[in-house]
């Protein structure tokens, strides 16, 4: 069975199942992902999904990833209230394709992103592998 591409904008929130925080976030971050149907929103447990986590560093939770296309616009911890990610989203969406390559590769720490943390080929074999 074939999955279907994954949208330009990819959402994902790294998290642990362990983690009261994460549980408690969850249930906003999949009402965020509701209403923007236009984004792939995806919920990964860095135990039970290493394969998609790969060799990231993640030290607090939640861990958000924005990506739009292949470029990472937003790698970090967020404060547990969905109104950051929702800011950040409507910000990260508006910007102009030049302005989010301007964006993504701004300072030394998103350059870094570029090589280190695009999940794109990793969460879709991951979904191919769900899917089968």
């Amino acid at each position: 069975m074939d999955t279907p591409a994954l949208p330009e904008l990819l959402v994902v929130c790294l998290c642990a199942e362990w983690c009261g925080t994460c549980r408690e976030y969850r249930a906003g971050f999949e009402a965020l992902a509701a209403k923007w149907p236009q984004a792939a929103f995806h919920w990964v447990d860095v135990e039970d999904d290493a394969d998609v986590a790969g060799d990231l560093d993640i030290e607090n939770f939640p861990t958000l990833l924005i990506q739009r296309g292949d470029l990472v616009l937003f790698f970090g911890t967020m404060l547990p209230q969905h109104v950051f990610l929702l800011r950040t989203l409507e910000t990260l969406t508006a910007l102009g394709d030049d302005e989010a390559r301007a964006y993504a590769f701004a300072n030394d720490e998103r350059r870094a992103w570029q090589q280190e943390c695009n999940l794109r080929p990793a969460l879709e074999k991951h979904l191919a592998r769900k899917a089968a």
